[in-house]
C-alpha cells in the first residue's frame, strides 16, 4: 500500500501520536471511524474497481479494520516498534482523511495524477506530501497550459 503504516509522530507540542495505517472511510470527510453516509457508501460498493482492490487485499484490509476497532490489537502492532507501549498509554485523538485515487482496473494510484479536461486541468490524486509538493504541483499544471492552446491569451489590435 502507498500508506505510512503503523507509526509514531512527535508533535510540535511534544506529544506523540500513534497512527494506524489506512482504512476505508464510509463517509467523505468522515473523521470518526463510525461515520457513515449512505450515498458515499453506495458509491463505493457499486464501483467495480473497489471489488477488484478488495479481492486483492482482503486479508490486509481486514487486519486494518480490526486494528482500528481493537485497542489491544492496535497496541500489539505498536509494540513491534516500541515494546514498552501499553494500551493505557493510548488515548483517542482525531483522524485524518486521505483521498486515494483508484483506477478502473482496481489499482491504487500512488503518485500524483494530473488530468487535462477540455477547459481545465485537474489534480485527481495528490498523495502525501501534497502540501510540501504544492509548488511543484503548480509547476506541473502550468507546464500543461501550452498543450491547451485555447487557454492561451490572445493579442488583438485595434486600428
Amino acid at each position: 500500500f502507498p500508506f505510512l503504516g503503523v507509526h509514531f509522530t512527535r508533535m510540535i507540542d511534544g506529544t506523540v501520536h500513534a497512527g494506524p495505517n489506512a482504512v476505508l472511510s464510509l463517509k467523505r470527510e468522515g473523521y470518526h471511524k463510525t461515520d457513515f453516509d449512505l450515498r458515499d457508501f453506495t458509491e463505493v460498493m457499486t464501483y467495480p474497481a473497489f471489488w477488484k482492490l478488495a479481492a486483492k487485499y482482503a486479508d490486509e484490509g481486514m487486519k486494518e479494520i480490526i486494528r482500528s476497532f481493537s485497542k489491544a490489537v492496535f497496541t500489539k502492532s505498536l509494540q513491534k516498534l516500541i515494546p514498552e507501549v501499553k494500551s493505557e498509554d493510548l488515548v483517542p485523538t482525531h483522524a485524518g482523511v486521505r483521498a486515494q485515487a483508484l483506477m478502473n482496473d482496481g489499482k491504487l494510484v500512488d503518485d500524483f495524477l494530473i488530468v487535462q479536461g477540455e477547459n481545465s486541468v485537474h489534480v485527481c490524486n495528490a498523495p502525501s506530501p501534497a502540501a510540501t509538493s504544492s509548488i511543484e504541483i503548480g509547476k506541473a499544471i502550468v507546464a500543461q497550459i501550452p498543450e491547451q492552446s485555447h487557454l492561451q491569451p490572445t493579442v488583438s489590435s485595434v486600428n
